[in-house]
């Protein structure tokens, strides 16, 4: 997160979760070939935010290491020997981006990502990134139950399986009410 106070927002933020990542875990090659389909797109539709002033948030799981400096994590990440680099370089973060670490599967629990979503007024949230059964479905969950309308683009997230994003799509509209538009048709107002 940065220290500089932000200006309230009152629309959309968009989360990409998991995406920075050195992809040091079981499963990385299919996770990793996930994460490859979608960061092109998450790319468009984040270019498409920042230039609508919508915040963008990255949250991550800190990696076997549990640390709380950003610039080296994605430095270590985007490193040329590292596995998903070319994902990091795709999708690298700004400087005025919001950057959170994460313990667990949800991006609120054990977090600031309420109060960052309280401070700017958010009451919409349009999540991206990995894995879509888990980390962005136990978001999704985590959301709802904080009343925020859910916008889950389905050409944005990911699994290793095709089989497991269409469950967690099945979820995320039967039971969450997300909105599930491609990324080219999401409104940002």
């Amino acid at each position: 997160m940065q220290a500089r106070a932000k200006q309230r927002h009152h629309g959309p933020a968009l989360l990409i979760l998991d995406l920075i990542s050195e992809y040091r875990f079981e499963d990385w090659r299919s996770i990793l070939a996930a994460a490859q389909r979608v960061a092109p797109r998450i790319a468009r539709l984040r270019h498409r935010a920042r230039a609508a002033g919508v915040p963008v948030i990255y949250v991550n799981d800190a990696g076997p290491h549990w640390e709380s400096d950003r610039t080296r994590f994605v430095e270590r990440a985007r490193a040329s020997k590292a596995r998903g680099s070319a994902v990091v370089r795709c999708i690298e973060p700004a400087a005025d981006d919001y950057f959170i670490f994460k313990p667990r599967h949800s991006g609120f629990y054990a977090t600031p990502l309420a109060e960052i979503l309280s401070n700017l007024a958010v009451k919409r949230l349009i999540l991206t990134g990995l894995t879509s059964h888990q980390c962005v479905l136990f978001t999704a969950v985590d959301a709802y139950l904080r009343n925020h309308e859910l916008i889950v683009p389905p050409d944005c997230i990911g699994a290793p399986s095709a089989i497991q994003t269409r469950h967690a799509l099945f979820v995320l509209r039967e039971s969450l009410n997300a909105s599930t538009p491609q990324s080219p048709h999401v409104r940002f107002a």
